[in-house]
C-alpha cells in the first residue's frame, strides 16, 4: 500500500469561475508535508506550473533537503524529503511510475457535494487492503470540474455544523489525512 498526496495550483477556479493557476503558498508545502510525514505517506507533490513559483518551491526544497536546512532542522528535513515539486499533475503520475512502479487511483478532493463520493470509511478500507492511491488538494477556489470528472474517486467534503465551508487547504490535508490514515 502506497499513500501519494498532491497539492495542485493548477487546473483550479478563482473566485470568479475561471480556470486558473494560483500562487504558491510556502507554508503550504511546510504544513503539508508534515501531515503528509506524520500520516505515512510516500511522496508529497507540489503542482505548480508558474515557472518562477516552481523556481522558489525547488529552493525552499533544496534548502531543507540539503546542507544548512538538514543540519538547522533535522525534524523538517523529515518531513520535507518526501516532497517534489512538479509542473503538472501527468509529471507526479509519471515520477510515481517511474519510481515506484505503480500507477494509483487518483482521489480528489472537494468542498462541494457531489453525487456519488467516496467516503471516509469507504476509502479507508480500500487504502487498508492494499491500494496505492494519489489524494489531490485543489488551492484557490477548487479543482475543475473536468479535474474531478477524472479522478477514480471525488471523495466526500469535510462538512462542519454551519453553513460557512472555507478550510485552508492545510487545515483540510490534515482532517483528511487522520480520517484516512489517523489511529
Amino acid at each position: 500500500m502506497a499513500v501519494y498526496t498532491a497539492i495542485l495550483h493548477y487546473p483550479v477556479y478563482n473566485k470568479s469561475g475561471k480556470v486558473v493557476s494560483t500562487s504558491l503558498t510556502t507554508l503550504d508545502i511546510h504544513d503539508i508535508a508534515r501531515a503528509s510525514r506524520t500520516y505515512g505517506v510516500k511522496r508529497y507533490y507540489v503542482v505548480q506550473p508558474i515557472e518562477n513559483h516552481l523556481w522558489l518551491a525547488n529552493k525552499l526544497l533544496n534548502f531543507w533537503q540539503g546542507g544548512h536546512g538538514r543540519e538547522y532542522n533535522p525534524k523538517r528535513w523529515e518531513a520535507l524529503k518526501i516532497v517534489k515539486a512538479v509542473p503538472y499533475f501527468e509529471d507526479a503520475l509519471k515520477d510515481i511510475k517511474e519510481k515506484d512502479g505503480t500507477v494509483p487511483k487518483v482521489v480528489s478532493t472537494t468542498a462541494r457535494e457531489v453525487p456519488n463520493s467516496i467516503s471516509f470509511k469507504e476509502l479507508r478500507k480500500k487504502i487498508e487492503k492494499g491500494e496505492d492511491f494519489i489524494i489531490c488538494f485543489g488551492t484557490g477556489w477548487g479543482l475543475t470540474k473536468e479535474f474531478l470528472d477524472s479522478s477514480d474517486y471525488i471523495l466526500e467534503p469535510i462538512l462542519g455544523p454551519t453553513e460557512y465551508n472555507h478550510l485552508s487547504v492545510r487545515s483540510a490535508a490534515s482532517i483528511i489525512l487522520d480520517r484516512l490514515l489517523g489511529k
